[in-house]
């Protein structure tokens, strides 16, 4: 008891009492009303007239149903990380499994089963020495530890460094230094700069970007801006730009990225927090090139959206130094759920839903099925570009209004799109059949057309 007060004349808080399984029963208006009055929407307008986004119950496969009994293609991949779809039971069976045995363990006490198997099933996807890794809870996290371990890392060598170069466009999460690496509006904080980043524009726009003339632009850039001035702890980049408007970048950057890092001494940092586990068409973004980079931010399609979780690769080479911190001869950062057991356990049955069904090759198959479909609307007035890898496409408009309105006529149609201000993008689960990219096409191409 706090000092002062008694709990003899306490008022009684009569809380509402919900039964979670009558939840699918509840009418729309009041589930409506409920969520208007009491939830904070993220990344969303405060506003008088919250709106009328759709009241989710369930999915399956790839879809979602809402509370008015409407059924939904979902290619949005819930939040971008719907990578084997709705209930699947493998997912579920692997939750409930782990629930009924061990929820979890402090990892900086002990350690449990599911940890270091699904550690060492990712060291066995990763390319080249990549076979360290620390699980969090998020890609804010993920991005939070690799600036941290790129500091301390040089720290440990007695050469400190934190300097980090990223792309202005890039998008690495939401806390403090994750916001702090984005050169995007909506990241801006308030904050003081907590170390100093070197933030590169694009030299081209997105419809050229892509191009093979684009490389040695965009690559000169980013060599400037790690070769003037202090050396940098490293360079973070995605291996697609997504929040930055579904930017595919030019074919050899990120090799070309590798060999500058390996003349600086810069660590190379991969965000695959969204391209990472087959959404791009390969295993991961960076795949495409061919390289191996220092360090591997990853989340997202790892638990398929079923719980939380995120981890970052390392080398030994760099989880090595940490032996020489002078506090604690390790790494100061953790979280309390951290490579939490359910979430690891989950992640190994989507490891192997991936690997079962060839998700990696049907998301190239089906990506380029996608990108086909929808680039004759590259002809519309009101579109600028069309582009895509694996399930990722974009069609670019010239007004961010005509984007908005793109959606609004998508989901009447049954479809749920994406956007990221003049950006409409489809990011279906990677489970997503041939008629459902037809379906997909079709109801995107209406869209546009206002039919």
């Amino acid at each position: 008891m706090i000092l002062g007060m008694s709990t003899v004349n306490a008022p009684t808080v009569n809380a509402p009492t919900v039964d979670v399984d009558a939840l699918v029963d509840v009418d729309e208006a009041t589930a409506r009303e409920r969520d208007h009055r009491f939830v904070w929407h993220p990344w969303s307008p405060v506003r008088k007239d919250p709106g009328d986004g759709p009241i989710l119950l369930s999915g399956t496969g790839y879809r979602v149903r809402d509370a008015s009994g409407r059924s939904y293609l979902d290619a949005m991949a819930s939040a971008m990380n719907s990578s084997c779809g709705y209930a699947h039971p493998d997912l579920i069976a692997a939750a409930e499994r782990q629930l009924a045995r061990l929820p979890h363990f402090d990892l900086s006490v002990g350690t449990h089963l599911p940890v270091g198997a699904v550690a060492e099933r990712l060291a066995a996807l990763l390319p080249g020495e990549l076979g360290r890794t620390l699980f969090v809870n998020s890609g804010s996290e993920a991005t939070e530890a690799a600036v941290r371990v790129a500091h301390g890392y040089w720290r440990n060598l007695g050469r400190p460094r934190n300097r980090i170069v990223t792309l202005a466009a890039g998008y690495h999460g939401t806390t403090l230094v994750a916001q702090h690496l984005s050169g995007l509006p909506t990241n801006a904080t308030h904050a003081q700069a907590p170390f100093p980043v070197t933030r590169v524009e694009f030299p081209a726009e997105p419809r050229r970007l892509r191009a093979p003339e684009s490389l040695a632009p965009l690559a000169g850039a980013f060599e400037q801006a790690v070769l003037d001035g202090e050396p940098p702890a490293a360079v973070f980049v995605e291996a697609l730009v997504n929040v930055g408007g579904g930017v595919v970048l030019p074919a050899g950057f990120l090799r070309a990225l590798r060999d500058l890092c390996d003349r600086s001494g810069a660590l190379l940092v991969l965000d695959e927090v969204f391209c990472g586990f087959g959404r791009t068409g390969r295993m991961f973004g960076f795949d495409h090139d061919g390289i191996t980079p220092d360090l591997v931010t990853m989340s997202k399609g790892l638990s398929g959206g079923y719980i939380p979780f995120a981890a970052l690769s390392t080398t030994e080479a760099v989880y090595r130094t940490f032996a020489d911190d002078p506090l604690i001869g390790g790494l100061r950062y953790g979280h309390t759920t951290g490579g939490h057991a359910v979430a690891c356990a989950v992640a190994l049955a989507v490891l192997d839903v991936i690997e079962r069904r060839d998700l990696v090759t049907a998301s190239a198959a089906r990506g380029r099925q996608l990108l086909d479909g929808l680039l004759p609307l590259d002809e519309h007035p009101e579109v600028a570009d069309v582009r895509g890898l694996g399930l990722v496409a974009t069609v670019e408009c010239h007004r961010e209004e005509f984007a908005a309105v793109t959606v609004a006529r998508a989901r009447e149609r049954g479809v749920l799109l994406r956007r990221q201000g003049r950006a409409v993008m489809a990011i279906p689960p990677l489970v997503i059949d041939e008629a459902g990219v037809n379906e997909l096409v079709d109801a995107v191409g209406q869209a546009v057309a206002g039919n």
